[in-house]
């Protein structure tokens, strides 16, 4: 009776009559996929982790390499105040 098995969504192929277009004009899709190489294939975290990692490795922006870079290490700076860490262990004095 179906007690155990989970329930299934219908699926519609619905066409508009005076669409000329090509593909589907209800299709959800962000508009950078296809600029993205960690949308696609790679079902796991894993993969989607080295794909992204490769992709900054090859970006020829260095600027936006060393801006996302220089955030990174200031969000760490604030979190070391916030929980109360000893910084002057980085300085010589």
């Amino acid at each position: 009776m179906g007690f155990l098995s989970k329930r299934k969504n219908k699926k519609f192929d619905y066409t508009p009559r005076f669409y000329k277009g090509e593909g589907n004009p209800f299709e959800i899709k962000h508009k950078f996929d296809d600029h993205r190489t960690t949308v696609g294939e790679n079902p796991n975290f894993k993969g989607k982790l080295n794909n992204a990692l490769d992709e900054l490795k090859k970006n020829p922006d260095k600027d936006a390499n060393r801006r996302i870079l220089l955030i990174v290490m200031i969000l760490v700076f604030l979190f070391f105040l916030i929980i109360g860490f000893d910084l002057s262990i980085f300085f010589p004095n």
